[in-house]
């Protein structure tokens, strides 16, 4: 009988030199959150079956690295730069099999380089950041958190102005709170109360009472502790 592993092998084809390679992912029925902090980060039962290593795939030839949420569309002049500034500088190497955590973060680093040069939509880059300053979180390196927590929030509030979080499965409702509870994190208390309340008064119009409700509970809780 064969025994079904966690990972599998994914075939993708990249989007900015249209070659064909496979990446590691983690099969669904192996993915177990036993709980979630209080800024959506997800604790996994197993550490070998964590989707966030395995998030970002990097083509081997050419270097672009990305996410499944990234467009396939490349704004005028970005394809010329990512070929100047990755594919002519790419020493071919190899994320395609298990992990580290070190080595995802790597991924996340090329992937948010490569997005930034393809012009990608603040929502994604903001997504990439967050889940860095989660790795860094696992490894208990809290500067490197901190670092990349501002990082996510200040691409969180570039959406929100934007508002390019449209047609995503990010809410306005879901940036406004992440923002609050990342200052929150930072020890940016006025900002964070400010942004809290925001979620606050949206209230009536959301569809999501979980993330008022946690907007709250932080708001009560920076009260009860200042």
């Amino acid at each position: 009988m064969t025994v079904l592993e966690p990972l599998y092998d994914k075939k993708y084809e990249c989007i900015f030199c249209k070659k064909t390679f496979s990446s590691k992912k983690v099969r669904s029925r192996f993915i177990k959150v036993k709980a979630y902090d209080t800024d959506f980060f997800p604790y996994y039962e197993s550490e070998e079956a964590n989707p966030i290593l395995y998030h970002i795939h990097v083509c081997p030839d050419c270097g672009f690295s990305s996410s499944d949420d990234f467009s396939k569309y490349f704004p005028p002049g970005t394809k010329e730069n990512i070929t100047e500034k990755v594919a002519s500088r790419w020493a071919p190497h190899e994320y395609g099999s298990t992990r580290a955590i070190s080595q995802a973060i790597e991924t996340y680093k090329l992937a948010i380089y490569c997005g930034t040069l393809k012009k990608e939509k603040h929502i994604i880059l903001a997504g990439l950041y967050l889940r860095v300053a989660w790795l860094y979180r696992i490894n208990g390196d809290a500067t490197q958190e901190q670092r990349f927590m501002k990082l996510a929030a200040n691409e969180y509030k570039e959406s929100y102005v934007t508002s390019d979080n449209q047609g995503t499965q990010t809410s306005s409702v879901r940036i406004l709170y992440l923002i609050g509870e990342l200052s929150r994190r930072m020890n940016n208390i006025e900002e964070a109360v400010q942004y809290f309340s925001r979620v606050l008064e949206l209230q009536r119009q959301s569809t999501e009472p979980k993330i008022i409700e946690m907007a709250r509970e932080r708001w009560h809780e920076i009260r009860d502790n200042n």
